[in-house]
């Protein structure tokens, strides 16, 4: 079958990430094919990917591109991305040997022991967080704890001054806008500038004068990797982006599936030692990626059957995938105790797989399991209330209102 042989065209919201529930959306649109045409807006038609192993297939083949060059219609939008918008010169964009080294430069400095050596620091800032808010007995989870826990770990991480922490903060989160109005593209373009403007003296202040940290790292191994001072603040920008909104986004999500299945809660809270797989779970269940990657055909390619004409964009559904019943039993049940079933594709895969997903899973379980074990009856204000979810790309929660027992 050819990409002209699609009749059907399913419409997908740009703000999709918003909506309560789309995973039906998801459904009906994988009954037609693994590989469907869907329209993202009046005048933007790409193919979307729903299923597990087309959506790992497509994650892993390197005839997909990651960057829109050449694809029919983009050529103007894309020269102005790549004098406005540091991210282009991210490996977000980049494939093959690029791909390659701007990656080395961040595995180099961002490894598994500095991690490692940032479990102490994620449980004293998450019991900061907590004591804030224990002895109240009613807190907001998201402005309280999901959102400004991931930034004191990453400010840490990365060696933001204190004095800089609060315009960081600001500028991280207003990074990632939908791009549904102009008014909030340009939102999102201004803190993209703006957070350059943040980190180009601090870099430079670093290569001067290092600290014990990411930055400083990144810095140190520059001209090893041959990267520009560009794709360095670029790497920086990734970093917050990747870091910030995403961990957020996992710590609300799963706290409010857990509260909405409380004896999934409860199973988790009786027994701890469920807690790792239980975040795969979560991830899987309502991971921070709700419509999914852009990938771009520089070929016909081919995929679950249909063939994609060249210059097109696929969309890899990684929250379809993650729900896709011809890899998982029973999809829309959340199961913290779920075992042996595939990877969740919330971090993606392949060269593209997350450089910070350790990180994100340390934080979340940290996190989780200390509300849990802290707060032993946990739940929802309202739990009938339809909760409205945060403005951007990505699926977090805007507000997370919990009532418990005040704690000394």
């Amino acid at each position: 079958m050819t990409g002209q042989d699609q009749a059907i065209v399913h419409d997908v919201p740009v703000n999709v990430a918003q909506q309560p529930d789309p995973y039906p959306l998801f459904e009906r649109i994988r009954e037609h094919g693994a590989v469907q045409r869907v329209r993202l807006n009046p005048t933007l038609e790409v193919w979307m990917v729903t299923g597990y192993d087309e959506a790992v297939a497509a994650l892993t083949d390197p005839r997909l591109s990651s960057s829109p060059v050449g694809v029919s219609g983009l050529e103007e939008e894309m020269a102005h991305q790549e004098r406005t918008n540091v991210l282009m010169a991210s490996m977000l964009v980049a494939d093959g040997e690029d791909h390659t080294r701007l990656r080395n430069l961040v595995s180099k400095a961002f490894t598994a022991r500095r991690v490692e050596q940032l479990a102490p620091r994620i449980q004293a800032h998450t019991d900061a967080f907590l004591d804030a808010f224990a002895g109240r007995g009613t807190a907001d989870l998201v402005a309280e704890f999901a959102l400004p826990l991931p930034m004191a770990v990453l400010s840490e991480l990365i060696g933001i001054p204190a004095e800089g922490q609060p315009d960081f903060a600001r500028l991280a989160v207003g990074l990632i806008m939908p791009p549904n109005t102009p008014e909030r593209l340009a939102k999102g373009a201004r803190a993209r500038a703006e957070l350059t403007q943040f980190f180009e003296p601090l870099i430079a202040r670093r290569k001067k004068e290092p600290q014990d940290d990411l930055l400083s790292a990144l810095c140190a191994a520059q001209s090893e990797a041959r990267i520009s001072d560009r794709e360095l603040t670029a790497m920086a920008v990734l970093l917050t982006l990747a870091g910030h909104e995403t961990t957020a986004g996992l710590i609300a999500n799963g706290v409010h599936a857990l509260l909405r299945h409380p004896e999934q809660c409860a199973a988790l809270r009786d027994d701890p030692s469920l807690l790792p797989g239980a975040i795969e779970e979560l991830l899987r269940y309502e991971g921070p990626v709700s419509r999914g990657v852009a990938r771009f055909t520089v070929d016909p390619y081919e995929i679950g059957g249909v063939t994609v004409p060249a210059g097109e964009m696929i969309i890899i559904g990684l929250a379809a995938a993650n729900r896709d019943p011809a890899r998982y039993d029973r999809p829309d049940l959340l199961d913290v105790a779920r075992r042996e079933v595939p990877q969740q594709l919330a971090f993606g895969h392949g060269v593209h797989f997350c450089l910070g997903a350790p990180l994100a899973r340390a934080e979340a379980r940290v996190a989780i399991g200390t509300l849990l074990r802290r707060l032993p009856d946990l739940r929802l204000a309202d739990p009938g209330a339809d909760l409205s979810r945060r403005e951007g790309i990505l699926r977090g929660m805007a507000t997370l209102p919990v009532v418990f027992t005040p704690q000394a």
